[in-house]
């Protein structure tokens, strides 16, 4: 039975695609237009013979072929409406079936990235990040108290107003005509100003012995 008939087990048919149907109706619309081309050329003719003839038989006749033309112009362009449609239809349908596939392609994409992502989130230790920040502001503080401490000032009075200092230059301007007075020299220069310097007598030369020695060489 199955030499005689066949089996469908062994039929290897290829299965009909969406592209391949429409390839085969956009060449069969192909075909009608090369037929409504020549019977639109037909009808010309036809026109212009009517045009140049006489009411009568002959002209009747030649009408009457024109309508025949005409009708079956009309069928093909209805056939080729059809086919037309039939194309945009399929043409949707392997548009729907190309964004299913490309979403397809995205929603796997997502999916191993999504995967990578928790693989590698999950070698991430948050207690350890948070840790580190906490020791990071920790030494922070330790380099601002540093800063603090080096940029302290020795013994230096911080709360000296102007007032102060013109009474600390009243009573040293005092103090200054107070020793010109007691010292009695113009010009002196007060005691906190004056160096431990010692003092030296200068006295005044001795002439007498030069005297005697002129006298006894003139003798």
């Amino acid at each position: 039975m199955n030499r005689l008939f066949g089996s469908s087990s062994t039929s290897k048919t290829p299965k009909p695609t969406l592209n391949g149907a429409i390839s085969n109706i956009d060449t069969r619309i192909s075909s009608i237009d090369v037929k409504l081309a020549s019977l639109n050329a037909e009808l010309t003719g036809y026109q212009t013979k009517l045009s140049k003839m006489r009411d009568g038989p002959g002209k009747t006749a030649l009408k009457q072929k024109a309508l025949k033309i005409l009708q079956r112009r009309k069928q093909y362009e209805a056939q080729r409406d059809q086919l037309q449609s039939q194309v945009w239809n399929m043409e949707q349908a392997q548009t729907m079936q190309d964004n299913l596939k490309n979403t397809m392609v995205t929603v796997d994409a997502l999916k191993q990235t999504n995967k990578a992502l928790k693989k590698e989130y999950g070698k991430v230790d948050i207690d350890r990040i948070e840790r580190l920040q906490d020791e990071m502001a920790d030494l922070l503080d330790v380099g601002n108290e540093i800063q603090e401490s080096l940029a302290r000032s020795y013994d230096i009075p911080e709360d000296v107003d102007e007032a102060e200092l013109d009474a600390e230059l009243e009573a040293l301007g005092q103090e200054v005509e107070l020793e010109r007075e007691l010292g009695g020299t113009e010009g002196a220069l007060p005691s906190f100003m004056q160096d431990e310097v010692p003092q030296f007598i200068d006295e005044a030369p001795s002439t007498s012995g030069k005297v005697k020695e002129a006298a006894g060489a003139g003798i």
